[in-house]
């Protein structure tokens, strides 16, 4: 979950494109260029499944000069051959 926030921090969709699920990986990532990463707090953690566990987040941002805004997230994860994959996420409120 935290390389995946970095990534996003660097805009490296290589990264999380590598790191998504194929059954779920989008074609491309949009990025908001003028958007400023602040900060990740993981909530909790949960191992699911010998091989699936799923990470509650938020992630607080700015968009150029407005207030700061978060991402509210539990992120679901699959273990495949020793790598970890993003599956997809509820967004909480």
């Amino acid at each position: 979950m935290r390389s995946r926030y970095s990534a996003f921090v660097r805009c490296d969709e290589p990264y999380l494109l590598a790191t998504w699920h194929p059954s779920r990986r989008p074609a491309s990532v949009p990025f908001e260029r003028q958007q400023k990463w602040l900060g990740l707090q993981i909530v909790d953690v949960r191992i699911t499944g010998a091989d699936t566990s799923e990470v509650e987040f938020i992630a607080r941002y700015r968009v150029g000069g407005g207030s700061a805004a978060r991402l509210h997230e539990r992120s679901r994860f699959v273990r495949e051959s020793d790598r970890w994959f993003y599956v997809d996420g509820d967004l909480r409120t």
